[in-house]
């Protein structure tokens, strides 16, 4: 295997670039914070990539120890790429690098291709910003209702995956129902989630905390 190119510059940022800074490394990144995904569906939710290109960065994250690949006991018997404790500290690079970008966002251009789940990270920044009082446990498990469909998210996650696709594994702390344009309205920084929820715009359901003051603010 031929070695990676490097910047070969004594600077922290030039060695995380040598690192993610390759196209596509930070969006398979993006994919699986949600936790382990199989290679179809890897390349299925990263819309453009070729197959040789996935593969390459794949092969690249492995090796830089980003992320490892393990294969799933029977039934399943399929292999997954999940991230290491490495690659899971690259969320905050993540959501500092979609606050940055938020402003550039603007229209859907009708090329643009769109996943609901794509919407977690920044709906996860914005909740991360409620205040839920000191002490007060404002975490927990959120499911989140678009046309498009279901997710959820984990606030204040310390570890492991920090949203997922579909309902909630269990009883959710809180429920939010919104549609698209509101949820793109909060994602490009025009609007926080309790301003959403006093406008009517989002409906909150659940019995966490999170809830109670979205429903309160």
């Amino acid at each position: 295997m031929s070695p990676r190119r490097s910047y070969d510059q004594y600077c922290s940022a030039a060695r995380a670039l040598d690192a993610v800074g390759d196209r596509w490394t930070l969006l398979i990144v993006r994919e699986l914070l949600a936790g382990p995904r199989r290679y179809t569906d890897l390349h299925a939710d990263l819309p453009g990539v070729s197959t040789d290109v996935l593969a390459s960065r794949l092969k690249d994250m492995e090796r830089e120890g980003l992320t490892t690949r393990r294969r799933l006991p029977p039934p399943g018997a399929a292999y997954v790429y999940e991230l290491t404790g490495r690659g899971r500290a690259l969320l905050p690079v993540l959501q500092a690098l979609g606050a940055w970008g938020q402003a550039s966002l603007g229209e859907r251009r009708p090329t643009d291709a769109v996943r609901a789940h794509w919407f977690a990270l920044p709906l996860l920044r914005a909740l991360d910003a409620v205040d839920v009082g000191e002490g007060a446990g404002g975490g927990g498990l959120v499911e989140v209702r678009l046309e498009e469909g279901k997710f959820h998210l984990r606030v204040g996650a310390e570890g492991g995956p920090v949203y997922g696709d579909g309902p909630a594994p269990g009883e959710p702390d809180a429920t939010l129902v919104l549609d698209t344009g509101t949820c793109t309205a909060i994602s490009r920084g025009e609007s926080t989630v309790a301003d959403a929820v006093r406008d009517g715009r989002v409906v909150v359901s659940g019995d966490g905390t999170l809830a109670k003051v979205l429903r309160e603010a």
